[in-house]
């Protein structure tokens, strides 16, 4: 099916895409509306959409959890803007300048002895971005 729409969108035609699932919408959509009660909460591209909740990301996965407290004072970011989930082990945060966040990064946890199984760099998805302009990620963050 999507390469059908894939084919008609290459081939000029217009396709109006109603969808809940935003990664769909990253690969296929020109323009994006984010729809929140059946209200537009934010339209553009998903580069614009994106960019609107601060651009890229760290991702920190560490192997013990017990230092997820000690990382997140290390992040180039105030605490409350850092997403925790213990679960996972992973820390993850918005960045302006990627790579000097990530060598600042890798120094810190170096430095204060704690130890990362992964550090990335990433675009915030489009489900992100829509939990954050919707104000539905603190609903769920209060719930944690």
């Amino acid at each position: 099916m999507w390469d059908s729409v894939r084919s008609l969108v290459g081939g000029g035609t217009t396709v109006l895409l109603t969808t809940q699932y935003l990664e769909e919408a990253d690969q296929l959509a020109d323009r994006i509306s984010l729809v929140d009660a059946g209200r537009v909460v934010a339209d553009g591209t998903a580069d614009e959409l994106k960019a609107a909740i601060g651009g890229d990301r760290i991702d920190v996965v560490l192997r013990d959890a017990g230092q997820l407290g000690t990382a997140v004072a290390l992040l180039p970011v105030p605490e409350d803007a850092v997403t925790v989930d213990s679960d996972r082990r992973l820390l993850s945060a918005p960045v302006t300048d990627r790579m000097a966040a990530l060598a600042g990064v890798v120094r810190a946890l170096e430095e204060a002895g704690v130890e990362a199984e992964d550090i990335a760099l990433r675009r915030p998805t489009l489900d992100e971005v829509f939990l954050r302009l919707t104000g539905h990620d603190d609903r769920v963050k209060e719930a944690a």
